[in-house]
Parts: C-alpha cells; sequence; structure tokens
C-alpha cells in the first residue's frame, strides 16, 4: 500500500513537472513540524490532488467550504488526507485535522483555480514532530504534551530523571491515577476533578474518567470554561460560558471499554478574576455525545501553589 501510495504521488509529480515546462503548474514537496497554534497555508490546483502526511493516526477531517473543496481519507492510510478543490473557479477555505491523541492542525486552503500564467500547487505535505525540550526553562513553564502516551515512571523515577527540568505534569498525573475513589460526578461517564497547582503563569489540574456505561467510548480533549448568569439589556436573563485557553493536556486513554478509567491532566491560564456568579468548569464531553457535556467544578483558586525554576 505505501509503495503504491509513493509510486503515485512520484507519477503526479513527474506529470506536474511536464506542465511546469509549459508555464501552468509548479509543483512543490514541503516537510515542516507541528506547531501549537499555527496555520499552514496549502495552495491547491484544480485537476490535482494535494496528500498531507501526518506523523500519527488521523481520528477527523473538517472543511470549512465543502462545495469548493474535497477531503478524503481512508482507514488503510490512517496518516494521509487528501485534499482537492471541486471548482476550476478561484475559492478559499479553512481545514481543521485532529489525530487520534488530540493535536490540531489548522489549513488555510488556496486554490487559484485556472491561470495562464505558472501556479504553485503543493503536491505533499508532510508533518513531522517537533524535536527540543518538553518543558520550558524560563520561570513562566510551559509544557507541549503529547496526552495519549501512557506514563509507567514512578514520581521518584521522573524526578531523578529530569533534576533540572522535573515533569510537574507526569507527577501530577501519577498522583491523580493513585487517587483510588475520586468524588465521581455524572451517571454513565463519571467524571472527577482532582487538585489544581498554580505553577507561574498557568494552573495545572488533575482530572479522572470512569465509563459507568455498557458501551465503548472514546473521549474528546478536555475543556475549561468560565460559565455564569449574564443579563439581556431587557432585563432577562441568560446563561453565558467563555472557553478558557488550554495550553496542553495528557491523558493516559481516550477510548475507555465498560468500567474502564481514564486519568489526565490539563494545564489551563485561569482568568485574572471572575464575577460572583461565574464559575470555572471541567468539560469533559464523548465523541458520541457532543451535546451532553460533563461538567465538573473547579477551585477557581489553585488548592497548592508551584515553584518557578
Amino acid at each position: 500500500m505505501k509503495m503504491c501510495l509513493f509510486t503515485a504521488i512520484f507519477l503526479t509529480i513527474t506529470c506536474a513537472a511536464a506542465q511546469t515546462q509549459n508555464g501552468k503548474v509548479v509543483p512543490k514537496v514541503t516537510t515542516l513540524p507541528i506547531e501549537d497554534g499555527a496555520v499552514t497555508v496549502v495552495r491547491l490546483g484544480a485537476g490535482f490532488t494535494t496528500s498531507v502526511r501526518l506523523p500519527e493516526e488521523i481520528s477527523s477531517v473538517v472543511i470549512g467550504n465543502p462545495v469548493s473543496f474535497k477531503a478524503e481519507h481512508s482507514e488503510p492510510e490512517p496518516r494521509l488526507v487528501f485534499l482537492k478543490p471541486t471548482t476550476t473557479q478561484a475559492a478559499e477555505s479553512n481545514a481543521l485535522i485532529t489525530t487520534q491523541s488530540g493535536q490540531h492542525i489548522s489549513l488555510h486552503l488556496i486554490s487559484s483555480g485556472q491561470s495562464d500564467g505558472n501556479v504553485t500547487v503543493d503536491f505533499v505535505l508532510e508533518y513531522r514532530r517537533p524535536h527540543g525540550a518538553l518543558v520550558g526553562a524560563s520561570g513562566n513553564q510551559s509544557f507541549l504534551i503529547p496526552e495519549s502516551k501512557p506514563v509507567s515512571l514512578t514520581v521518584e523515577t521522573t524526578v531523578r530523571a529530569h533534576a533540572d527540568k522535573p515533569d510537574i505534569a507526569g507527577i501530577e498525573l501519577e498522583k491523580q491515577k493513585g487517587l483510588s475513589s475520586p468524588a465521581w460526578e455524572g451517571r454513565e461517564i463519571l467524571a472527577a476533578a482532582g487538585k489544581s497547582i498554580q505553577f507561574g503563569q498557568q494552573t495545572l489540574l488533575g482530572f479522572s474518567v470512569l465509563n459507568h456505561s455498557s458501551r465503548v467510548i472514546e473521549l474528546l480533549p478536555p475543556q475549561i470554561e468560565l460559565s455564569g448568569a449574564a443579563m439581556h439589556t431587557k432585563g432577562k436573563g441568560r446563561t453565558k460560558a467563555e472557553p478558557v485557553a488550554i495550553s496542553a493536556y495528557r491523558v493516559t486513554s481516550r477510548r475507555l471499554a465498560p468500567g474502564e478509567r481514564a486519568d489526565g491532566v490539563v494545564m489551563f491560564e485561569r482568568p485574572a478574576f471572575k464575577e460572583s456568579s461565574e464559575k470555572l468548569q471541567l468539560q469533559l464531553t464523548e465523541a458520541s455525545q457532543v451535546d451532553q457535556p460533563i461538567l465538573v467544578p473547579i477551585p477557581f483558586t489553585a488548592t497548592i501553589m508551584g515553584g518557578g525554576q
């Protein structure tokens, strides 16, 4: 399958190179690292397919303008997405690719349509994991945490291996896993929030999820929101909910069989203040029931203060 894939890509590039001589299409192959918050511009061409390869399996692909662009993803090639315009007119859209670990890849799709001049088309776009330390060296610590990687090291081993750069997230995850009876909330899907730590400008919160249903579930990435009552100009009340930006998170598993439990940690920058009627909540959602999230209240002020480096 992989040999057929690369052969097809090679033949496509060869054909496009021949068209380049006539001043039509300039094919391009790009390799770039995955960066949180980055948006990659992808140049598409009418009659051509762009291949996007990721370092892990893909769980979903969403196109903002499905009328002008098409995305294809198949199980035999779980790390590949094929993009192409469905119109010969100039068009733009966005696309969001989500991986099994919860990583989000944001794309800006641009198709120049039919043109008499030279047009650059991205034929292959390959993403690779960034290299480097996961923990920043400044006092305002930041983490790049792959959420689905199981943590097997003990707290003592983790601290000893990274004495100069302690894995705070790993330590707190081990503590959360060690809680035998968290304060569960919910019915079929139970959730519980653990202790929160203020670490520089960030708050690190532990949490647990238990599948109390009779079916297999898949969890979406955790979210933090600030919710409360708001007042209409006419005096009628309504409920507002504002998302709080999450820096990173880690969870032992996103796919849970009946009776299975997952533990995780989430890092976010807490708002500087809130109204008395507002509350901070952890939102956990099952992929098949996104309209019925579990909301777990969490303390606005961290229960433990962490030291800076």
